[in-house]
């Protein structure tokens, strides 16, 4: 798979996971206001931030591998 290709995949893949990630959060949020037993937010915000900085480091390789694919691509002078 080229720099190029694992850039295109990483990229949206990881904005969507942080979205995902975000939303998460804020339902565990309203379990929280809710008054749902501890146990229950707090192991559904552990698992949004999870998800959450999953997609960071999604998000963060697929700049990885555009610096990668710039640097390949760059013609020598």
């Amino acid at each position: 798979m080229t720099h190029k290709t694992k850039w295109l995949l990483f990229s949206p893949l990881g904005l969507v996971t942080i979205g995902a990630g975000a939303c998460l959060v804020q339902w565990a949020g309203q379990l929280k206001e809710k008054r749902v037993p501890t146990g229950q937010w707090v192991a559904a915000g552990t698992a949004a931030l999870v998800v959450f900085n999953a997609g960071v480091s999604l998000f963060g390789q697929g700049v990885v591998e555009r610096v990668l694919h710039e640097i390949r691509e760059k013609p020598a002078a």
